[in-house]
């Protein structure tokens, strides 16, 4: 049996990080629809509008997009953005009741999600995505989904991201990028 970090319950979640056998990358999503999907994670693709004076993009459509369910009845919102300068690492973070919302606009992304929640049927598995620029996708990330990135690339990312909820560092539990029961690999990988 695989060791397993206990890292607290709050609000009827229970959270724990199984140890991962092997350094890797755990299930690289390059599809929308991907089965491999962390449970409750949701991905939708953005959409370019380009001309002669540069381009536009929609971030969220609040209500009318099923990564932002939920968003419409919302009390509490709050809008945020990161700037990370390149090989930056953030990473990583989770919470027991705060749903992310993310939608990066510059730079590449090499996002990690890790479910931390007992009795989920996707408990222990990581996923990692590519987004940004080139992939301009929307994450929800709910609570109980540990994650976090590295800038890859030689510019400076940013994520433009919402909350269901106002920052609360007592919300917030942290692992380190490099924790020994996570074993990810952050290093550039050639596929």
């Amino acid at each position: 049996m695989n060791e397993v970090l206990p890292l607290g319950e709050r609000c009827g979640l229970k959270l724990s990080l199984p140890k991962q056998e092997g350094c890797g990358l755990g299930a690289v999503i390059n599809q929308l629809d991907d089965a491999r999907l962390i449970l409750g994670v949701r991905l939708e693709a953005g959409v370019l509008h380009p001309d002669d004076r540069g381009y536009f993009t929609e971030l969220f459509r609040i209500g009318a997009s099923p990564v932002t369910e939920g968003l419409a009845n919302c009390s509490t919102l709050q809008v945020s953005v990161a700037v990370a300068y390149p090989r930056v690492i953030k990473a990583l973070h989770y919470h027991f009741e705060q749903t992310d919302f993310w939608a990066p606009v510059r730079g590449i992304f090499q996002v990690v999600l890790c479910d931390l929640r007992e009795g989920s049927p996707t408990h222990g598995q990581i996923n990692t995505l590519y987004v940004g620029e080139l992939r301009p996708w929307r994450l929800r990330i709910p609570p109980g989904v540990a994650h976090g990135y590295k800038v890859i690339g030689s510019g400076e990312a940013t994520l433009f991201y919402l909350a269901d909820r106002f920052y609360n560092p007592s919300d917030e539990g942290r692992l380190a990028y490099n924790h020994p029961f996570l074993n990810y690999d952050w290093e550039l990988q050639h596929k």
